[in-house]
């Protein structure tokens, strides 16, 4: 072949590929990212709907000395879940006392700390109308990576800070996301879509969602947000077509591009408080809230307003999951309950025991549920019955939200004992 055909050969197959990658980069635009199938690098995981990646065997039984591969100390309070990328675990927590909000690196193999850098310090005292309940900390959100940079968000000096650090540890960019006045504390977590870290502050003096670049922190779209306490993180879904961050609370369900912060609809539909993150099936989204009105509500995201229905169980703080159009969900008094997501009719009920504050985890059709207690009850997704498979108890309190990949389960648990109260960070998986 001659030298100018081989040329002419190259250069198209050079810019096929990259109208190919181009594609691909617009159809997902975390494509990307620097992370693996079995990376779990924020909030609910890749997909943001708490299904762990499929294939897996993590163990059915444990406790504190059976398939524990390691545990480690954690320093502080917190319960913001597990972020597993890569070789580490990445984590946050706050020490109450001295007043210090920190971000940890755990060595995923062995479980030992490789470093602790110090976001805040001072700044803990709230001047809003109330100091926040007595279950929330100043750790509750979960940390964010890229697979090149870790993001992490903190109520701290009367205000919602967003900060970025390196994969060392060593803090990239630090800026306000919004003012905020706490009502019952703040626990909503980052995410990620494209070239933005995507974070929220929904408050009663008016807060914001806002789009920041990645790389250098600069505000590249900032949407207001309305005067009402609020909880929920950003989740991005994939709805006719279209991704689209949805939140639910403040009265509203609202959808917005990720990229532009540009309002795609909005509608009445939702209470004022919500916490959980939520679910579609490609067509419908889930709001559920619990103050002042109770509620499972689905509706049609197109923005026709069209509520395909209701109900008035209270799934306040666990978030929800989907599966083949069944809706699972734990409601915080500890009862399962599977729905039909196009009908709302319940297909069945079923009694865990105790409060629940952390959210369901879906591994293939296992479904991972721990109370406030430690105790973890594991039922299939099946909608035909409620079917329990195992009961584990670790740790004396839960309220942080595990995370299953590589057959083993991270999970944040503390233990009180005459000495005080200390936390763990936990590795499960099945004794070779």
């Amino acid at each position: 072949m001659p030298y100018s055909s081989r040329r002419w050969l190259s250069f198209f197959v050079t810019t096929l590929f990259l109208a190919v990658s181009a594609t691909v980069q617009a159809a997902n635009p975390n494509a990307g990212l620097n992370l693996q199938p079995t990376d779990w690098p924020w909030w609910r995981g890749q997909q943001w709907d708490g299904i762990a990646p499929g294939n897996q065997h993590p163990p059915l039984t444990w406790s504190a000395e059976e398939n524990v591969v390691w545990k480690a100390e954690i320093p502080g309070r917190g319960h913001g879940s597990a972020t597993v990328v890569g070789d580490f675990v990445y984590l946050a927590s706050a020490d109450e006392v001295d007043e210090l909000q920190y971000v940890l690196c755990y060595d995923r193999t062995t479980g030992k700390e490789l470093w602790r850098t110090e976001v805040h310090k001072g700044g803990f005292t709230a001047s809003g109308d109330r100091q926040g309940n007595q279950k929330s900390t100043k750790a509750s959100s979960t940390v964010a990576c890229d697979g090149e940079r870790l993001f992490i968000t903190m109520f701290n000096s009367d205000a919602v800070w967003l900060t970025s650090l390196s994969l060392k540890g060593e803090i990239l960019w630090q800026k306000k996301v919004s003012d905020y006045i706490v009502h019952q504390g703040y626990g909503a977590s980052p995410t990620i879509y494209g070239p933005l870290v995507i974070a929220v502050a929904d408050n009663k003096g008016g807060g914001a969602v806002v789009g920041f670049d990645r790389k250098t922190g600069d505000r590249v779209w900032e949407h207001p947000r309305p005067q009402t306490a609020n909880y929920p993180s950003p989740i991005i879904v994939n709805v006719n077509n279209q991704d689209q961050l949805v939140f639910i609370g403040c009265n509203l369900i609202e959808s917005l591009d990720p990229l532009t912060g540009k309002v795609n609809w909005t509608m009445e539909g939702s209470t004022t408080e919500c916490v959980t993150s939520t679910v579609t099936n490609g067509e419908y989204v889930l709001s559920t809230g619990g103050y002042p009105d109770q509620h499972t509500t689905v509706v049609k995201a197109d923005g026709s307003g069209e509520v395909v229905w209701t109900n008035k169980t209270k799934s306040y703080v666990p978030s929800l999951l989907l599966k083949d159009n069944y809706l699972y969900a734990v409601t915080d008094g500890g009862i399962a309950i599977c729905y039909d997501f196009r009908t709302g009719d319940v297909e069945w009920r079923g009694r865990l025991s105790g409060d629940f504050t952390s959210s369901p985890v879906l591994v293939d059709d296992l479904i991972f549920a721990t109370n406030e207690s430690g105790e973890t009850f594991i039922f299939r997704a099946n909608p035909k019955k409620f079917e329990k498979v195992g009961e584990n108890k670790l740790g004396d309190e839960c309220f942080a939200t595990p995370v299953i990949t590589g057959d083993q389960i991270f999970t944040r648990v503390a233990f009180r004992s005459d000495e005080g109260r200390q936390e763990y960070l936990y590795c499960l998986g099945k004794e070779k």
